[in-house]
């Protein structure tokens, strides 16, 4: 294995992954950029971010630019001298001074099969659209989003039960396990960049809380599909009265029929405008604990048949 000096820029655990690899490897990680710290938790402490805390924690220098547009920071990472830069769910843009500066330029972890899913959130989006697969794509970085050369892909299965939790957690190993991959072929020319085809290109626009809300008038599968992606994150729900109901699993019921947002039988199941209806199985009421449903409905009769949901 050639030794590279290496910038890691990333900022969410799905990157730390990543850089644990990279350190464990053997190379020389010179450097860490992740996002500022920010207020988290009830004490609204500032809080580094997970690639920060443990770059910290293991002697490496961190540094938290607000932006790196300015002549100051693309010359301090000029300086850095680095052979090589590997960006994953950073969060910032990099100019094309930044992506010039490492010898053998910037490589990006990016977690879908490229083009398909170019942007922030491409694990929820591929789940929410029903894709039957999904990845990673180690790319090689220019100016365009997410539109560089590809260099490694790998994929993995999406089946009803993937949750965006769980997909996160495979596509970070596999994304650290590429990256070494990519390291130890791309100094010795034995890798091949290919250009990303015109065709599938796809978009997987940032997530929004109020995606989170379950719109009965939908189908049932895709709302169902829905559950899958925003678990845990930014949560689905739904309205009754004036409590929020977020729900964190739930079956498909093809056969049900009834008002969209009626409650059809003793389960909860809720019949929707299209394909049947959605039976959560697992909730969680304002202030309470997430349970399964069965044992919610034991000690809560309000969610009866034949109530309105929205």
């Amino acid at each position: 294995m050639t030794k590279l000096r290496i910038a890691f820029m990333g900022t969410p655990d799905f990157a730390l992954v990543a850089l644990q690899e990279l350190v464990k490897a053997g190379h020389d990680v010179v450097c860490v950029y992740s996002q500022p710290p920010r207020p988290a938790g009830r004490g609204h402490k500032e809080t580094p971010t997970p690639v920060h805390a443990w770059a910290a924690d293991h002697g490496i220098e961190v540094r938290t630019p607000v932006s790196l547009k300015s002549d100051a920071e693309k010359q301090a990472f000029a300086d850095l001298n680095l052979d090589i830069a590997v960006v994953a769910a950073y969060g910032l843009i990099l100019p094309k001074a930044i992506l010039d500066a490492p010898k053998m330029g910037c490589l990006n972890i990016h977690a879908s099969l490229l083009p398909r899913w170019r942007g922030a959130a491409p694990i929820q989006r591929a789940i929410l659209a029903g894709d039957a697969k999904t990845g990673v794509t180690i790319m090689q970085m220019d100016v365009g989003l997410d539109t560089g050369d590809m260099l490694l892909m790998d994929e993995i299965a999406i089946t009803p039960e993937t949750y965006a939790s769980g997909l996160h957690d495979d596509l970070a190993e596999m994304g650290g396990r590429l990256i070494i991959e990519a390291l130890e072929k791309l100094p010795a020319g034995q890798l091949s960049a290919s250009v990303q085809p015109e065709d599938g290109v796809t978009y997987a626009a940032k997530l929004e809380k109020t995606e989170g809300k379950l719109d009965f008038t939908d189908d049932a599968a895709l709302l169902e599909r829905k559950i899958r992606a925003f678990t845990p994150w930014p949560g689905a729900y739904f309205d009754f009265g004036k409590e929020r109901i977020k729900v964190q699993s739930a079956v498909h019921i093809a056969d049900a029929s009834g008002q969209p947002g009626e409650i059809i039988d003793d389960q909860l199941t809720i019949a929707c405008g299209a394909g049947g209806g959605l039976r959560p199985t697992r909730i969680q009421r304002p202030g309470k604990a997430a349970m399964d449903t069965e044992a919610v409905l034991r000690g809560y009769d309000k969610l009866a048949k034949g109530v309105i949901v929205s």
